[in-house]
């Protein structure tokens, strides 16, 4: 137990770090929130076609990355999260909710890698979408994960 408590516990350089963070209050209809600004910052969208999105992101620094400077397992499901949820969003209605996710974790990114993302619907019934995303290394094409994506959401009427 206490060498997990060890390990989560954060260097005086993080804890500085997070201690600077400036997080504003979010209202509902504003223009930005700290998740948003947080979670998609450098995600540049390059192509939406009916069940396609197709986006790179340049790895930044710090935040996203692990204690060995490869970007973290989370930031890489936080991707899946909002690329695969994107793929399936339709204008108008509520985003969906992510009810499965399965990620296979394939290979590693840097900060400064630049990855392209591609999510494609696998299939939709009634409410229930599924989702594929691939994250690859935008230079070298290596595959640095594929996520499954499951979500459910209310879906446009047929009247």
């Amino acid at each position: 137990m206490e060498k997990a408590k060890q390990f989560l516990q954060p260097s005086q350089e993080d804890s500085e770090i997070i201690s600077r963070l400036a997080i504003p209050t979010h209202r509902p209809g504003a223009e930005s929130n700290f998740y948003d600004d947080f979670s998609l910052k450098g995600i540049r969208v390059d192509r939406v076609e009916p069940g396609l999105v197709v986006c790179t992101f340049k790895v930044p620094p710090r935040l996203t990355q692990d204690r060995n400077g490869k970007l973290a397992t989370g930031a890489i499901a936080n991707l899946v999260d909002e690329v695969g949820g994107a793929v399936v969003h339709t204008e108008g209605l509520p985003m969906n909710v992510s009810v499965d996710m399965s990620i296979s974790f394939l290979s590693t990114a840097m900060v400064g890698d630049e990855l392209e993302i591609t999510s494609r619907v696998l299939g939709q019934k009634g409410g229930y979408s599924g989702t594929v995303v691939l994250l690859k290394n935008k230079v070298t094409g290596e595959l640095i994960a594929e996520g499954r994506h499951s979500l459910f959401g209310k879906h446009a009427s047929k009247l």
